[in-house]
């Protein structure tokens, strides 16, 4: 099995299209398909269901993606860590990040890195927890600023960055904000919620504290960023239970603490695999954020 073929097949599964793929990897649309049906030929099974304008993964063409990934990611880390030893970063850092993520300044951090490593192509992926622990894992993502999803496992490893209690945000005309008390997750059982999709991980952590809680909530407003959500709140669409430093990103509405939560229910981390599969570069950025503290 040739590695030029397990690029060819991971590109025609990512673009999902042949002369897509073709073009994208500078390569023959006769040539990249010669080059899967070869692969097929060598596993004696189809990777691709073909038609006439586009190719799904079989099965099998499923459980060979993941493990192609994972080879690829691990011959570039070795590409990558023989360059290191010579003394010059290069290659690619593919990083993930969840929106305003807390304990680190993404764009800072990464400006500094791209100074001390300007060999180094930056690429930047943003997205909720779940789906960036997924490409971490699965060897897509050298690294990942996200919300702890899960335990540590033989996959994926954590390190801390930091954590903060959730705060409620209404609009300052709302009950709630009259009373500028505490409040509890009783008190906001028949409110309408304004909250993120599922997988990310202000969401998933809300949704935690509730079910902790008993207390059912119906999200009527869904969004997929952190500016959207401050401005149904600051409409009086709904109220948010959000990450305390949520509530610096708009002073006109109203922060109340939620009590109930535990001292220290949102926390974020970095999503590594594990030590002797991390790259160079993701080594290195650690490395900055370590000292800085960024």
């Amino acid at each position: 099995m040739e590695l030029r073929h397990l690029q060819h097949f991971v590109a025609v599964a990512e673009d999902q299209h042949f002369t897509r793929a073709a073009e994208r990897l500078l390569v023959s649309q006769s040539g990249l398909s010669a080059s899967i049906r070869a692969l097929e030929r060598e596993l004696q099974t189809p990777l691709f269901v073909r038609t006439t304008r586009r190719v799904t993964l079989t099965p099998a063409g499923r459980a060979l993606l993941g493990e192609a990934e994972r080879i690829l990611a691990q011959v570039r880390s070795a590409h990558e860590a023989v360059a290191a030893v010579q003394g010059v970063l290069r290659g690619m850092l593919a990083l993930g990040s969840e929106q305003c993520i807390a304990g680190v300044h993404v764009a800072r951090l990464l400006a500094t890195f791209r100074h001390r490593h300007p060999d180094v192509e930056i690429c930047l992926r943003q997205a909720g927890s779940g789906a960036l622990a997924e490409e971490v894992a699965a060897g897509r993502l050298d690294l990942a600023f996200a919300v702890r999803t899960q335990e540590d496992s033989d996959q994926l490893r954590s390190v801390p960055l930091t954590s903060e209690p959730m705060t409620l945000l209404c609009h300052s005309s709302h009950r709630l904000a009259a009373a500028g008390a505490a409040v509890t997750p009783q008190d906001l059982g028949g409110e309408v919620f304004v909250d993120f999709h599922p997988d990310w991980g202000p969401r998933r952590t809300t949704d935690t504290v509730f079910a902790a809680a008993g207390v059912r909530r119906a999200v009527a407003l869904e969004v997929n960023d952190v500016h959207t959500l401050l401005d149904l709140v600051d409409e009086n669409l709904g109220v948010a239970v959000v990450p305390r430093h949520f509530a610096h990103k708009r002073a006109s509405l109203t922060a109340l603490p939620v009590k109930g939560t535990g001292e220290a229910v949102y926390e974020t981390v970095a999503l590594l695999p594990p030590r002797q599969a991390t790259s160079p570069a993701a080594r290195a950025l650690m490395g900055l954020l370590e000292t800085a503290g960024a």
